[in-house]
């Protein structure tokens, strides 16, 4: 589902974020990845989502090269990723549905259909009652559930998280990740960025640790 090949990424100002990583991702598989602030996790993310490209190396995403997508593929590649952010980057004069619904319209699906999946994915992370209410009156555990099911709302193949419990405490990161399993469970192939090693040592899944850049560790 998701290959990384000798994936090097080095800006302009010298800095190399990533280098040499070699990896894979299979379908429908939940992956954390970890590493202390500026490790790298946050580029590798970007790679996957085109906003960046490798320096050298290949990043595979569903059998097709990224390398081999232009500027105009782009939409359509990103069409198949949802994405978590930590601080929710909600529109806060939208109400909570709207925000949701914001992929679809902008993908064209009619009314109709963008209100049957904007309810099914609010009914997912248990906010369906909440359509109506502008974000800024939500809790911080609130607010991400709404980013997650604007993430989802479209179905993608792949689920993409940058830190999305970096705000909250312990019980609410917890239900987060429950919500992440859940949706891994009926397909989503899922990649985790998260610095918190205490809660995603407890879930049991694939590790991926980045040092410096570097792949240091592949654990189950």
């Amino acid at each position: 589902m998701i290959t990384f090949d000798r994936v090097s990424k080095r800006y302009a100002e010298g800095h190399e974020a990533l280098s040499e990583v070699s990896v894979e991702i299979s379908q429908n598989e939940l992956v954390f990845l970890t590493g202390h602030s500026g490790a790298g996790k946050s580029t590798l993310l970007r790679l996957i989502m085109l906003i960046e490209r490798p320096s050298r190396g290949q990043v595979i995403v569903d059998g097709q090269n990224l390398a081999r997508i232009g500027n105009r593929g782009i939409p359509a590649h990103r069409r198949n990723i949802g994405v978590v952010f930590q601080n929710h980057q909600l529109l806060f004069d939208r109400s909570v549905y709207h925000n949701v619904a914001l992929p679809l319209v902008i993908a064209g699906y009619d009314q109709r259909e963008v209100g049957r999946r904007v309810r099914a994915a609010l009914d997912k992370v248990g906010l369906l009652a909440r359509e109506r209410a502008l974000p800024i009156t939500l809790s911080g555990g609130e607010q991400q559930r709404v980013g997650i099911a604007r993430a989802v709302v479209a179905r993608p193949r792949i689920l993409l998280a940058d830190e999305p419990t970096g705000n909250l405490d312990p019980a609410l990161s917890a239900e987060i990740m429950q919500l992440f399993e859940a949706f891994n469970q009926v397909g989503v192939t899922v990649l985790i960025a998260s610095h918190d090693l205490a809660l995603i040592s407890r879930l049991h899944h694939r590790i991926l640790t980045l040092r410096d850049g570097r792949l240091v560790s592949n654990r189950a």
